[in-house]
């Protein structure tokens, strides 16, 4: 209560309302530069997926043309958070102590991507064509609002 009286004698209740928990994130912590070779580094497969298979390859090469706001988006969509931890991706928390990032096949190709976040984990369907991955995971990460696409 004390905090929040505080916090708004500083920032007025009005002005914070037009932000949503994601937006309020960013505007108080900033975006870094995420490092995507040790994100990829830190990273599981599962489901028949490895980090050479088309869709991880097709899955690293959208990351990397994702602009830094976008990239933040996915890391959010994926684990909960937009942070980096600070000494990187091989510190990544998920609900029961530490949890690697993680993508695995499964759903269907029509299908968004879908993340649980207590795991992050990335559930990533075996797409047709680079340009239909990058699109559905953009679409997903950009229109997920409260927990629709994560569980």
């Amino acid at each position: 209560k004390f905090f929040l009286e505080g916090f708004h004698e500083l920032v007025p209740y009005q002005l914070l309302k037009m932000f949503d928990e994601r937006e309020i994130e960013y505007l108080l912590c900033g975006l870094g530069e995420i490092d995507s070779k040790d994100w990829r580094k830190h990273t599981i497969y599962k489901g028949g997926y490895t980090d050479q298979h088309q869709i991880i390859v097709w899955f690293w090469k959208a990351v990397e043309s994702f602009d830094t706001e976008l990239q933040h988006r996915l890391l959010q969509f994926v684990t909960g958070t937009s942070r980096v931890p600070m000494n990187g991706f091989a510190e990544l928390y998920g609900s029961n102590g530490p949890q690697k990032f993680c993508v695995e096949k499964t759903g269907s190709v029509t299908a968004l991507p879908r993340a649980h976040t207590c795991f992050n984990r990335l559930d990533l369907p075996p797409y047709q064509s680079y340009h239909v991955l990058r699109e559905k995971t953009r679409l997903a990460v950009e229109n997920c609002e409260g927990f629709e696409g994560v569980d």
